[in-house]
């Protein structure tokens, strides 16, 4: 039994459920994160994006914010799926994003903490994720929290639009 040094969050960091009043804080994130992965800025996209997404409840995001200057500071994206051969509901965690002056101080582990508290509250059966694989560092902070690599599937895309 591996025993990992549990990072407690900073106590100047809270994790909150977004609603629609943060979505200027979250727009900002997105467009830092859509930077990381080659995409163009363009934060109107980003902001259009994620209010559809919070208005019909098609994810759940989470907020890292500076408690006193109520700055955000990362942030996670899951996205509800089903598992057929299991009959149960999963998460897809599929954006994490903390900024890079916040990085090494448990945010990240503290936002994938709240999503699985979230699925093993509501019963669910767990959590799927990918990642580039030169992103070792994300990997080790996956591995640390229980995720493994699935080497019994192979992942597939079929994309029909230039933006990858």
């Amino acid at each position: 039994m591996h025993h990992h040094k549990i990072q407690a969050l900073p106590d100047t960091i809270e994790i909150i459920s977004a609603e629609v009043d943060h979505l200027a804080d979250l727009a900002e994130l997105m467009d830092q994160y859509r930077l990381f992965y080659g995409q163009a800025s363009n934060r109107p996209a980003a902001e259009q994006f994620l209010f559809e997404r919070i208005i019909n409840h098609d994810s759940v995001i989470y907020l890292a914010r500076d408690v006193k200057t109520r700055q955000a500071v990362g942030f996670v994206q899951l996205y509800p799926s089903f598992s057929s051969v299991s009959l149960q509901p999963i998460w897809i965690l599929n954006d994490l994003y903390v900024l890079t002056d916040y990085r090494r101080l448990g945010i990240g582990r503290a936002l994938i903490q709240q999503t699985i508290n979230l699925a093993r509250a509501r019963g669910d059966k767990g959590l799927t994720l990918q990642t580039m694989p030169e992103n070792l560092p994300a990997q080790a902070l996956y591995k640390s929290m229980g995720f493994v690599e699935d080497t019994k599937s192979m992942y597939f895309v079929n994309w029909f639009s230039e933006n990858e």
